[in-house]
């Protein structure tokens, strides 16, 4: 089988999370997705955070308690220092920056409309991405106005997501997507084989340890994200040999 590992924030265990640093060191081990966060600011730019504050990902005074994100404008968010040094980094930045795919989370339902805007003048990163989220009905409505770039519903657990009408299936349905992703709680093989059934990929998260690897090869997953994407690489290879030696 061959596993796609993405850097989760770009290679967030040795570059701080979604700067350009991260993303290119990403880049240079050789991931085969990108894992970010956008966001909308007040003057209706497209950002890249994961929280909605900039409070954790401090560099200095300058990015503490300045309240919600999504509150303050674009030059107000590079104008302060985050852990990387500088202020966030636009959308526009990070695809100028980058060549590799992305999966680019959908952290805020207000954004939708903005990132339509933007990959019809950018097709050519439109072609590179995959909208993911926690937020169905944030993905039911990219489906309708972004209907080109595939989509992937995340979900802490399995369990999580036959809580929606129609279980699973149904969430699949309503966001049109092409992936799910979810934690290994309640994964089995015939439930893996269900949703490859269904013309699924299936990624699981976090990948945290070799057990970890382990189980996303015995479930035969397609996918799965790592904060150190090179000791994922590692591991992913490690266990291939394990089993070609078993």
């Amino acid at each position: 089988m061959s596993l796609l590992i993405v850097g989760h924030r770009g290679a967030m265990a040795h570059q701080p999370e979604n700067s350009l640093e991260s993303y290119a060191l990403a880049e240079e081990i050789g991931v085969d997705e990108i894992e970010l966060d956008v966001r909308l600011s007040k003057d209706h730019q497209l950002f890249l955070l994961h929280d909605p504050t900039l409070d954790r990902t401090a560099g200095d005074d300058s990015a503490r308690g300045l309240g919600p994100a999504a509150e303050l404008t674009l030059a107000e968010l590079q104008g302060a220092v985050l852990d990387s040094g500088r202020g966030v980094v636009s959308l526009a930045e990070m695809y100028g920056a980058t060549s590799t795919a992305i999966q680019l989370e959908v952290k805020d339902p207000a954004t939708v409309p903005f990132l339509a805007d933007f990959f019809a003048e950018r097709p050519a990163d439109a072609a590179r991405t995959i909208l993911t989220g926690f937020n169905a009905d944030a993905l039911h409505h990219a489906a309708e106005v972004m209907a080109q770039i595939p989509r992937c519903i995340i979900v802490k657990t399995i369990a999580d997501a036959e809580k929606f009408d129609g279980g699973w299936q149904g969430l699949v349905d309503h966001t049109g997507s092409t992936r799910l992703a979810c934690g290994f709680a309640g994964l089995d093989l015939p439930l893996v084989q269900a949703i490859h059934d269904r013309g699924l990929e299936l990624h699981v998260w976090p990948l945290r340890t070799l057990e970890d690897m382990r189980a996303a090869i015995r479930l035969g997953v397609d996918g799965t994200t790592s904060d150190d994407p090179a000791q994922a690489q590692q591991w992913y290879r490690q266990s291939l040999a394990e089993e070609g030696g078993a």
